[in-house]
């Protein structure tokens, strides 16, 4: 009798090599041997029937407790054969029920009148701040970086997306500017020393308000940048300037429009606001079982058909919209080298099983931004027709001055840990 996950493999594989070891001891060979052989191996019965019953959650479930190897090749490897061949031949009737469960378990979810913010952002953001030392750039940059050239290394990449959005967001001096996921603090602090304003950053993680508020006390920037454990939804008062990058993720399909409304609300009437976001190209209605369960819970990848709709609604005009369409994807490859270069002091702070979980995502989310395609869009928004050149120039031109702000600017105040 075949092996489940045989069968499945069987079905998908057509282009590459894929070697499969089965608990049996049984060896099976699928492709057109076009390509260096990846090895799987599959270590028991129960491990094979989940993974070909349900591959969304179980192949990433059994990768992480061990029971699915590579035994040649890595996971990113097998993911990306697995995408280049088209894993959703192997959908059967059952895959198909359960996915329609979870997305309307997931529409339901995401609409009811409960704030689980707190608890989704604490899930993920509150892990040891030695975690993400392992991986990120030097000023803890952790959302899509900005490969412009394409050779430039991880860290000046991350300098390049601050300034970029910096350039984008018409900084003026004395302007009063919310960054809404404040992260580690360090766009906010970019944004004070570079352009000489006064910034607010909100952030629901506990140990992201206590890194940021550190170091912003080292960087002597404690009275122009400040940093609160506050929701987006309970913000008061206006601002010139408003600024998200990597949480409107976190915000929900269920409440885009109360997310734009809340924007309206705060934003001066002649402010302007840059948001950066991972998009689709088309709504998806729910997300991947294994990021929802282990690493986002929660979080949604929006349509710019989901987005736009919101945003009018709310009254304000959309200014300009540019699509980086694979810096994802750099940008992940560059952390799974890194955390997987650092291995053993990741499993040191937490166990083997939390590193795979960790490599699988970062693995599976590359994946996703070279053969799903996704990608990041900023959208620059405003509530007045003219805050915005009619022309696209000056954002080179804010980034030249940026860069000779940078080439004078000291080291980095890092944090130990």
């Amino acid at each position: 009798m075949p092996s489940t996950t045989s069968t499945m493999m069987k079905k998908i594989v057509r282009k590459g090599s894929l070697r499969l070891t089965l608990p049996s001891g049984a060896s099976h060979t699928f492709g057109d041997g076009s390509e260096d052989t990846i090895a799987i191996r599959v270590t028991d019965d129960e491990a094979d029937r989940a993974i070909a019953t349900d591959p969304a959650l179980k192949l990433g479930e059994m990768y992480m407790e061990g029971r699915l190897i590579l035994e040649e090749g890595n996971i990113f490897d097998f993911l990306s054969l697995l995408a280049r061949n088209g894993i959703r031949k192997a959908a059967t009737p059952r895959m198909v029920a359960q996915g329609l469960a979870r997305i309307l378990a997931f529409q339901a979810s995401s609409r009811l009148p409960i704030n689980r913010n707190l608890r989704n952002v604490s899930h993920h953001y509150d892990l040891s701040a030695k975690l993400f030392d392992l991986f990120l750039d030097e000023d803890w940059q952790y959302s899509c970086a900005y490969f412009e050239p394409r050779e430039i290394s991880l860290d000046e990449a991350q300098l390049a997306k601050k300034r970029h959005i910096a350039a984008k967001l018409q900084l003026q001096p004395g302007n009063r500017v919310l960054e809404i996921g404040s992260g580690w603090g360090g766009l906010g602090m970019y944004l004070a020393e570079s352009s000489g304003v006064d910034v607010t950053g909100i952030t629901l993680s506990e140990e992201q308000l206590k890194v940021s508020r550190t170091r912003a006390q080292k960087r002597g920037l404690a009275e122009k940048v400040r940093f609160e454990l506050t929701d987006y939804r309970d913000l008061k008062g206006q601002y010139d300037r408003i600024v998200s990058v990597g949480m409107f993720e976190h915000v929900g399909v269920g409440n885009f429009r109360n997310f734009f409304r809340k924007i309206s609300q705060v934003l001066d009437k002649h402010g302007v606001m840059v948001l950066h976001s991972i998009g689709r190209t088309k709504p998806n209605y729910a997300t991947n079982p294994f990021i929802e369960k282990y690493i986002f819970p929660g979080g949604y990848i929006p349509s710019l058909a989901e987005v736009l709709p919101a945003v009018e609604k709310a009254g304000l005009l959309v200014k300009d919209i540019e699509i980086l369409p694979m810096h994802y994807a750099w940008t992940l490859r560059a952390w799974r080298d890194r955390f997987v270069a650092n291995r053993d002091q990741a499993v040191a702070l937490y166990d083997e099983n939390f590193f795979r979980m960790w490599e699988f995502y970062l693995a599976a989310s590359e994946v996703a931004f070279r053969h799903d395609r996704l990608f990041i869009f900023q959208i620059q928004l405003a509530r007045h027709q003219d805050m915005v050149p009619f022309d696209r120039n000056y954002i080179a031109r804010r980034e030249a001055e940026l860069r000779e702000f940078e080439a004078g600017r000291r080291g980095l105040e890092r944090v130990e840990f």
